[in-house]
């Protein structure tokens, strides 16, 4: 019988589709055992990087369409 804990030594997965689904369902739960959830002051403190980040790239490409918009009309006239 095939080991619903992983393949067999010769690398075969498991044949039966619900041992495979089992399987796939053990993996995804031990992985889950090993997420570590952030305290409520990382939290925020990764909020508030990520907003910072996203006003800085705005601004960036904000700029960059200000710059070439500029050189179009220079180059193409208003």
């Amino acid at each position: 019988m095939t080991d619903v804990q992983g393949p067999d030594p010769e690398g075969k997965r498991p044949r039966n589709p619900f041992a495979r689904v089992w399987l796939f369902l053990r993996q995804v739960f031990d992985e889950l055992r090993k997420v570590v959830v952030p305290t409520r002051k990382e939290l925020a403190n990764y909020t508030l990087v990520v907003l910072v980040f996203v006003v800085i790239v705005i601004l960036i490409v904000s700029g960059f369409d200000w710059v070439f918009s500029r050189a179009a009309d220079l180059v193409f006239g208003s």
